[in-house]
């Protein structure tokens, strides 16, 4: 049976991520620096969580709409804190038709400027509010250094933007959104989570408050999953998006915006792989059994029969099964192969299996083989793919919480933070110069806790005003 090489994932994890990444044919190298391909594999995974994602946002209210890739650049310059975040990453589109353009066109970083202008015309009375508009769309930031999934120069996300005549109605939809989020990390990509506030060093470009999803992966770096922006009015002023009130005064609305990126396939990557590769939570996989024949010359087609058999039930169970009947492949190849994507659960079935009406299931993430009765199937699969969400995510918290420490000082776990990573909740003033210490320590404030366990600050001996979390981060 042919074995994984992969490079060791607990002494070379950047080198097994990139090998996972193009091995598993998730995705491939693009000829554009920094961009890349998502292979059909990729893509059906993304795709799975598209669907659990969307049918989130439009049973709360939202609606499905698309807007222009090019942005005037005078949009952007509206709101000064949006444009300044974001300018070095911006690509600008000069010339076009043949010729110089009369103003430069942005190629969307993030659609808050177009879509905020066009808010500005569809709201004019406070009975047009909340507006709750979603999109599915690419965007581009011209990054540095690139990582496929993780950060790429273009990746693939949603961003939802809302409008509401209320301060509170729209923190609530802020946080609704949010937990949404944290719902479909935990329960769909089985990723156990640490939740809270962005400093305002590390929020958004122009949002008054960011709320954001950490999580740990296997290396010891936090992992920024998901946010959700509370974004006031700072773009309602830029944009001059007012409506008569029920006292028939002008007002400006409170806005939101919130979004989840292709990263989250990173995510799955470096949270739940192992030796062997990808290893890929139930819920969320696009394959969630694999069947192989083990074909004989003398009864491979009545062993292709039964297997087909064994897939139309599962299939009208409403499980997601690939029938592998490369006869171009030895069993062992394909072991490897699926093992590599990450498919939860293997059917084996071979003669002495069709004789028996039995199978020989495989889990992914034991290597456990369990032999059953082949008309048990459809009732063993569904109680083992809930198993398997339950014991990867089980998993995945243990080894969170094993990283999540309680420090009094950053002198405490500075060489730690360094050395293996990992959470380390802590007070903090809330003063800057105090932060510039932590970055100094190569790590970063991941958000402010809405618990409060220490009194005083990492640095100083001021009183603090909120516990914190300091990890390095991707």
């Amino acid at each position: 049976m042919k074995t994984s090489n992969l490079p060791d994932i607990h002494t070379d994890f950047a080198q097994w991520y990139q090998e996972v990444v193009y091995r598993a044919q998730l995705a491939d190298q693009s000829p554009v620096r920094g961009c890349m391909v998502i292979r059909p594999y990729g893509y059906a995974i993304w795709e799975e969580i598209q669907t659990v994602l969307d049918k989130k946002i439009k049973e709360t209210g939202h609606q499905n709409a698309y807007f222009p890739l090019l942005i005037p650049e005078s949009f952007l310059n509206k709101e000064a804190e949006h444009v300044k975040g974001f300018a070095p990453e911006v690509a600008v589109v000069t010339h076009a038709g043949g010729k110089e353009l009369e103003e430069p066109l942005v190629i969307r970083p993030t659609s808050e400027t177009i879509i905020h202008s066009m808010f500005a015309r569809w709201i004019t009375s406070w009975r047009d509010l909340p507006l709750k508009i979603n999109q599915w769309a690419n965007v581009v930031r011209w990054e540095m250094r690139t990582r496929p999934f993780l950060r790429t120069t273009e990746f693939l996300w949603q961003e939802g933007h809302t409008a509401h005549e209320t301060y509170e109605e729209a923190h609530a939809e802020m946080i609704l959104m949010f937990e949404h989020y944290v719902d479909l990390a935990e329960n769909y990509l089985a990723i156990p989570v640490i939740t809270g506030r962005k400093p305002d060093s590390e929020k958004f470009a122009g949002a008054d408050i960011t709320m954001t999803l950490e999580g740990i992966m296997q290396d010891g770096k936090a992992l920024q999953m998901c946010t959700s922006h509370m974004i006031s009015q700072n773009f309602a002023r830029a944009f001059n998006i007012s409506f008569q009130n029920r006292n028939g005064e002008l007002a400006h609305p409170y806005l939101t915006s919130w979004g989840a990126t292709t990263r989250l396939i990173g995510a799955l990557i470096m949270t739940h792989g192992d030796a062997k590769g990808l290893i890929l939570p139930p819920r969320i996989a696009p394959i969630q059994v694999v069947i192989i024949p083990i074909l004989k010359a003398d009864s491979q087609e009545k062993v292709c029969a039964y297997a087909q058999e064994l897939a139309d039930v599962l299939k009208k169970a409403g499980v997601r099964v690939h029938l592998d009947l490369d006869d171009q492949k030895t069993p062992g190849a394909k072991f490897y192969e699926w093992e590599l994507k990450g498919v939860p659960l293997r059917i084996e079935v071979g003669p002495r299996d069709l004789e028996q009406k039995q199978v020989v299931i495989v889990s992914r993430l034991t290597g456990k083989k369990e032999v059953i009765l082949g008309d048990t199937l459809e009732r063993i699969i569904s109680q083992k793919i809930k198993e398997e969400q339950d014991a990867l995510f089980a998993r995945a918290r243990d080894y969170r919480n094993k990283l999540w420490f309680k420090r009094e000082k950053l002198s405490e776990f500075t060489q730690d933070l360094e050395t293996k990573g990992g959470f380390y909740q802590t007070g903090w003033c809330g003063d800057e110069t105090c932060e510039e210490k932590v970055k100094a320590a190569k790590g970063t404030i991941r958000c402010l806790l809405p618990e409060k366990e220490f009194a005083h600050c990492f640095s100083c001996q001021k009183s603090s005003i909120n516990d914190i979390i300091i990890a390095k981060s991707y």
